[in-house]
């Protein structure tokens, strides 16, 4: 099958490198500089060092003729960059699949990816590949287990069978917004995750925050329309458990660093990469309180993100509130 990956980041890299054996993939980035040096060095040093890009894989700036004739279309980009690559695509009216895989909501608008899918494809078949998988085991064939929503379940499960290896089991579902909510909110989760690593409060500590933090996922996600089901799979608490304890985990580095008392803006500059928590904390927290859904750990996040607050101080808060009932 020909793929056409949009976004050459780390995760647009990975799975251009793990379906490259069984596809033709052609790997689109925006910046000519730096396809000319992926294409002369065949490493993609900022995001993958020391991974070789497999020489069947075609660089290319061109986005017109990267989607000519494609069948499948990956888009890998954050979500902050959803929007226009979708707007590029539908402009081509190409009538390939679209699969996403940025795990965020909308900062402006608070609209989950396949809601900018729809206002931007129409009926093009779509849908959403998420689930607990760092892109550098990925790249490196270590095996991995993802979930592919599509509202349609016979895209779904066929884009799922035809992407499927050995090394990365692909399971269908038709439920876009869990999985979709479950994939934005772990990283919030695993911002507080973070904090309280950094903070040394214990392991006891990091599992009780794991589990509450579940539970606002699932709070939300059934009010978004998700089912139970999937929160308590592989987008949900897979990708929620990886997230939190994982070390190559962007957000729990994150917090990691705002424990030690370092600045926002200092933490991601440092960071080299998109943290999608620090942004779709935001507009959660602005969802939760127009929804009336209680949503204490996302908004200890926030304090501490754009308040000024002291990590320590909003993890007291959090521990000061008042006994309930657990369900």
């Amino acid at each position: 099958m020909k793929l056409a990956v949009l976004g050459a980041g780390a995760w647009g890299t990975a799975l251009s490198i793990s379906l490259a054996p069984r596809h033709a993939v052609t790997l689109w980035a925006r910046n000519a500089a730096q396809v000319s040096e992926l294409a002369a060095t065949r490493v993609n040093a900022r995001y993958l060092p020391g991974i070789r890009i497999p020489d069947s894989i075609v660089i290319a700036p061109d986005f017109a003729a990267v989607l000519d004739d494609c069948e499948l279309i990956l888009v890998t980009t954050t979500t902050a960059g959803l929007r226009s690559t979708l707007k590029q695509v539908a402009a081509l009216n190409n009538t390939a699949p679209v699969v996403w895989l940025c795990k965020g909501f909308d900062v402006a608008s608070a609209q989950l990816p396949h809601e900018i899918a729809a206002s931007e494809l129409g009926a093009t078949p779509c849908g959403v590949l998420s689930g607990p998988s760092f892109a550098q085991e990925v790249a490196r064939g270590c095996p991995t287990a993802v979930t592919l929503a599509s509202s349609d379940p016979a895209v779904a499960q066929g884009v799922a069978r035809k992407l499927h290896h050995d090394r990365l089991r692909i399971y269908s579902s038709d439920d876009v917004a869990g999985v979709e909510v479950a994939g934005a909110l772990k990283n919030v989760m695993a911002i507080a995750a973070g904090i309280s690593d950094g903070l040394g409060l214990g392991l006891n500590a990091r599992a009780a925050l794991i589990t509450r933090g579940l539970a606002e996922i699932t709070r939300l996600g059934l009010k978004l329309g998700g089912r139970l089901e999937t929160f308590m799979g592989l987008a949900g608490v897979g990708d929620l458990t990886l997230t939190c304890t994982g070390d190559l985990s962007r957000n729990r580095n994150v917090g990691l660093k705002l424990a030690q008392g370092t600045a926002l803006d200092q933490v991601l500059a440092e960071l080299g990469h998109v943290a999608e928590g620090v942004y779709t904390a935001r507009a959660v927290d602005r969802l939760a309180r127009e929804l009336a859904i209680d949503m204490p750990i996302t908004r200890a996040v926030c304090r501490v993100l754009d308040e000024n607050v002291p990590a320590r101080d909003a993890v007291r808060e959090l521990l000061q509130r008042d006994p309930k009932a657990e369900y």
